[in-house]
């Protein structure tokens, strides 16, 4: 007799990455076998009733995704269950995308402009926060108290491949007060959250910048707009990161492969745990409407 075998999770993204590496060793925990690797590994061995976790990141060229959305793609054609598949995480590393779909659900953000020349100019006043469409690690991310070193800024961006290829994402600057709040949503729910406190004398955030992290009890308001921006970029597993203002809160970026740690446990529950609990295989499976691409814009409004 042949017996069934039991279902698998692949998680397609970095073996190298401590949090895939968490989420398998939590899978493992929970009873199902995990493996990590590249989209071929899914693509190939992946059976209806297996689990496929995408969290593919941004290119370290700043230009794109990396390799392997054609592959989520035809694992989701399968009827293969693909969390994350290749739709939402265009719509979360793309930010363009990402401002687009959140002013379409009303979620609060800075306002933004699409700019792809040293020319262009956007529709309010500064100070700005430049940033790459595809970006990551607080790289390449200026800040331009002017029109003139705006358009200084783009001049210089014009070197880079990735701002002649897709131009840059220019949002109001949201006053900083020294931190931010990310927030780990998973299956509709917030299982992990902490605040990024940036470095003496930086005013980003990042953590690759010298930030550091500090443990958080994420508010009401602050849960209700992570879930809301989620929803609206069809992610099922995301890291949402917020600014806090007068009137409440802002959706800065999304994260579609965020890395976090054990800092991020809400109520001395182990957040890795938590965040897979919705993706055993045999649990509950929700249905999501397929991201359309969205068009593009110069700009966006809050």
């Amino acid at each position: 007799m042949t017996w069934p075998l039991a279902p698998t999770v692949f998680v397609v993204g970095s073996p190298g990455s401590p949090t895939n590496e968490r989420l398998r060793a939590a899978f493992a925990v929970a009873g199902t076998r995990a493996l990590v690797g590249p989209g071929e590994l899914a693509e190939e061995r992946a059976r209806p009733g297996d689990v496929v976790v995408g969290r593919l990141d941004v290119r370290p060229s700043l230009d794109g995704i990396q390799p392997g959305l054609g592959r989520l793609r035809r694992l989701r054609d399968r009827g293969i269950r693909v969390v994350n598949d290749a739709d939402t995480l265009v719509a979360t590393h793309d930010k363009l995308a990402t401002a687009l779909l959140l002013h379409a659900a009303s979620i609060p953000q800075p306002r933004a402009a699409h700019l792809t020349g040293e020319d262009g100019s956007p529709g309010f006043e500064p100070p700005y926060v430049v940033k790459p469409r595809f970006g990551s690690w607080g790289r390449d991310v200026h800040l331009c108290d002017s029109r003139a070193e705006l358009r200084a800024c783009l001049l210089h961006l014009l070197r880079r491949p990735w701002f002649r290829r897709h131009g840059a994402l220019v949002q109001e600057l949201i006053p900083p007060r020294g931190f931010d709040l990310r927030l780990v949503v998973s299956a509709e729910t917030v299982v992990g959250a902490v605040e990024r406190v940036a470095a003496p004398g930086e005013w980003r955030t990042n953590v690759a910048l010298g930030g550091t992290r500090r443990r958080a009890s994420p508010p009401l308001d602050a849960r209700s707009v992570a879930v809301a921006a989620a929803a609206a970029v069809n992610g099922e597993f995301v890291g949402v990161d917020l600014l806090p203002c007068a009137d409440g809160w802002r959706v800065v970026e999304i994260n579609g492969a965020v890395d976090f740690t054990d800092d991020y446990a809400l109520d001395r529950r182990d957040v890795f745990a938590r965040a897979v609990e919705p993706f055993v295989p045999g649990g509950i499976v929700r249905t999501l409407p397929s991201v359309a691409a969205p068009p593009r814009a110069a700009a966006v409004s809050a």
